[in-house]
């Protein structure tokens, strides 16, 4: 029987880790808060502040709150990760060395649907479209099966 405190999922560990790095980046990163406000003055008749980038209000709203919303959401996705994490389900097993896992907080059978769900909306997408050869891809990413038992 596996040790359920010190066992840790390689595919959640390189999700928090993405999520930190994107924490970490965010925080270092100026708000744009105040430098978009003077922009605003420079939007034209269709709706654009006349520079190469070709800024929207959209874009002015976006970038005015981006900074705050994406720290929200990294926190978010940390703390989701500390609540569904891999534990031993306990039991008998054919194979000693894969025990049957469960999520500690839901109970559904490791990875839960939370868990999948972060994780494919965190993927490296720049990774993905390369498909480099050593990014390990879990046997379990895009399927759609349902579970019945929580």
């Amino acid at each position: 029987m596996m040790n359920s405190d010190f066992f840790e999922d390689p595919h959640r560990q390189r999700l928090r880790e993405r999520l930190e790095a994107i924490q970490v980046r965010t925080e270092k990163a100026s708000s744009w808060r105040e430098a978009a406000e003077p922009l605003r003055s420079l939007i034209n008749r269709e709706g654009y502040v006349p520079v190469t980038a070709r800024l929207a209000v959209e874009d002015l709203d976006f970038l005015t709150e981006a900074r705050e919303e994406l720290l929200g959401f990294a926190e978010l996705g940390i703390r989701l990760l500390d609540l569904h994490q891999p534990r031993d389900a306990g039991g008998i097993s054919s194979d000693p060395a894969n025990p049957i896992l469960r999520c500690r907080s839901c109970m559904w059978r490791w990875p839960c649907p939370t868990f999948r769900a972060m994780a494919e909306a965190f993927a490296d997408r720049e990774r993905d479209v390369r498909r480099e050869p050593d990014v390990e891809v879990p046997a379990w990413r895009g399927q759609l099966e349902h579970q019945t038992d929580p």
